[in-house]
């Protein structure tokens, strides 16, 4: 059921209608766009930018599955059951490995085109935590850039034939012209800011702001019985990260907003190897491929001591969380900012072959891999938890989806194995699009009525000015960080308490708030979504995965083998409960009564901010 809490907007001017609406334009969203299409359905893509501007075109590594000689599903379920330190979902994995191989096949027939060998074979790579060479990659380290190019122009393809089949209709009586073609369009430059649900509390559309003149334009809305997010990560809640500018966190905040559940937000993952460009670095840095390890490179510190050999069997190839920890550890030994990773054993031809991505980029910052060490440092990578969904992706909002980085499916446990992203988004997409064309074949997929949104003209909730979402990554870099503790996350708590309070106190002293826009829907989001993943970090008093307690050093799995799971409440206070198992349960419609919800609530309430 909505909680009734939504962005301060104007009353959307404009509607368009469809039976599904897709928000994000990566792996997941086009795969579940294109999916639904093809099966019938008229499908609405929403994008932040451009259609090829989201988070997937940055993915270097690949794509993990068991496509090689020798290599099993079994064998790539156990290698992520480990990275996940005892909190994946067996079931959900099981899915994802399962099904894996075949949905990078049909991501090949849609137009992919991975690198080969010289046999005419797929060219796998290794990674971290990966026991076999199972990544496909693309471009020697573009993979992301090549999956996204497949997806537009399939997308565009579509889109277009759709246009030409609409023109060929018109020209012709509908009654005789045989069924009419169901569409696909897209609307770019989009930020989607609430979700609409009818009186029975499912889903009935979204509303959204498009940014610049076009056929639709300022606010509006896209009513549709079914929406799925893929908006990707929220890695802007920090000063450094790898992830675009437009990763805010959006559908997350969206779907707490909508009454969904979220789980796993205390697990951010930090890539290990970010190339370092100064302490004062902020906003999107340049990923060094883990890829660039699995080829052979090592992690050196000043002196050129491999610190990361006898720390695991498997060295600089551990899981994430494993190396992001060591480098950290080695830093604070020797009172520095950073460590080098080496590879000038490759060569320039290698460089230039397998890694051009990396090699130009590095030199863009003055650095030649070629010839010296690499200075790299954790940063802000990947969300392992989200919006809270099943084996077909549906959230507890009945009619609302959610695919790739904003889902949390169980996959990814407390820490997510290298090139399991892309795999994931391709994966779930097409179990969501095969759901929602089920509920259509089935007659449940009907049009709803949005329940009445008022746009009162004094806002009800404050929005944040743009300047604090510099103070909130401030926040969050320093307390929920790669190292975290109950002095410094009880601090970030109270920091971001007071930037609430403060917007609060402004609108109920003067009835004024900040100008809605895209900056200040933005940080409104950020600060959303960075309360939430304190509140469950400091629940979480343990060290697992990439959840790094200093004051809580060792796993506990007694306590803690279990999810936070969080629901906003209509009163805005933070319901937080924990599973009973690893295993989520059931993503039904929430009931006040505890005994159906899956779960033991062991935690008192924490309190959002009201304008959210």
């Amino acid at each position: 059921m909505s909680t009734g809490i939504r962005l301060h907007a104007p009353a959307p001017g404009w509607a368009i209608t469809a039976d599904v609406v897709v928000v994000g334009s990566g792996i997941a969203g086009l795969t579940t766009a294109l999916r639904c299409q093809a099966a019938g359905l008229n499908t609405v893509v929403v994008t932040k930018a451009r259609l090829d501007d989201g988070s997937t075109r940055w993915a270097q590594g690949g794509i993990a599955a068991a496509l090689g000689e020798g290599d099993t599903p079994e064998q790539h379920l156990d290698d992520t059951l480990v990275a996940g330190v005892g909190l994946c979902d067996e079931d959900a994995v099981r899915l994802l490995v399962t099904e894996g191989p075949g949905a990078v096949r049909r991501l090949i027939d849609t137009g992919a085109q991975f690198d080969e060998s010289s046999e005419g074979r797929l060219e796998l790579a290794r990674e971290g935590g990966h026991h076999r060479r199972r990544i496909a990659h693309a471009g020697g380290d573009a993979t992301g850039a090549e999956i996204s190019r497949a997806l537009v122009e399939a997308v565009n393809e579509v889109i277009e034939a759709v246009n030409e089949a609409r023109t060929i209709e018109a020209v012709n009586d509908a009654r005789t012209s045989g069924t009419r073609t169901r569409g696909l369009r897209a609307i770019e430059n989009a930020l989607v800011l609430d979700l609409l649900t009818d009186a029975d509390g499912r889903t009935a559309g979204v509303t959204l702001h498009v940014m610049g003149e076009g056929q639709h334009d300022g606010v509006g809305a896209v009513h549709a019985p079914a929406v799925v997010l893929a908006t990707g990560g929220m890695g802007q809640v920090f000063s450094a990260t790898t992830n675009p500018s437009v990763s805010t966190g959006d559908g997350v905040a969206l779907a707490l907003r909508a009454g969904a559940e979220v789980s796993d937000l205390e697990f951010v993952q930090f890539h290990p190897t970010v190339l370092f460009l100064g302490p004062e670095a902020e906003g999107q840095q340049p990923l060094v491929s883990e890829a660039v390890r699995g080829e052979g490179a090592h992690l050196v510190d000043a002196d050129g001591t491999r610190f990361m050999v006898g720390q695991h069997e498997l060295a600089e190839l551990a899981p994430r969380d494993i190396v992001a920890k060591g480098i950290m550890r080695r830093m604070q030994e020797q009172g520095v900012e950073h460590m080098y990773l080496d590879a000038r054993h490759f060569g320039a031809e290698m460089w230039e072959h397998r890694f051009p991505t990396i090699l130009a980029a590095c030199r863009a910052h003055g650095i030649d891999p070629v010839t010296e060490p690499v200075p790299v440092a954790p940063a802000a990578h990947y969300a392992s938890g989200g919006v809270r969904t099943d084996s077909r992706g549906r959230t507890t909002v009945p009619g609302l989806y959610a695919c790739g980085e904003v889902a949390c499916t169980g996959v990814h446990g407390a820490n997510r194995l290298a090139s399991n992203s892309l795999l994931e988004g391709l994966v779930y997409a097409e179990r969501i699009a095969a759901d929602i064309a089920a509920s259509q074949a089935e007659n449940g997929l009907h049009a709803r009525v949005p329940t009445p949104v008022p746009y009162p003209r004094r806002p009800e909730h404050p929005l944040l000015e743009p300047e604090a979402r510099f103070a909130i990554q401030r926040i969050m870099s320093q307390g929920a960080g790669v190292l975290r503790s109950a002095e410094s996350l009880a601090a970030a708590a109270a920091a971001l308490d007071q930037l609430h309070t403060d917007a609060r106190d402004a609108l109920d002293e003067n009835g004024k708030t900040a100008e809605p826009g895209v900056d200040t829907w933005e940080t409104t989001n950020l600060l959303c979504v960075a309360r939430v993943l304190v509140a469950a970090a400091r629940l979480r008093e343990e060290t697992r995965g990439c959840h790094w307690r200093e004051d809580h050093a060792d796993r506990d799995d007694t306590r803690w083998r279990r999810h936070i799971v969080v629901r906003l409440n209509p009163d805005r206070a933070l319901a937080v409960r924990t599973t009973d198992t690893p295993d989520f349960p059931p993503t039904v419609p929430r009931t006040p009564d505890p005994a159906r919800s899956g779960g033991t609530s062991t935690h008192r309430p924490e309190r959002l901010p009201q304008e959210q």
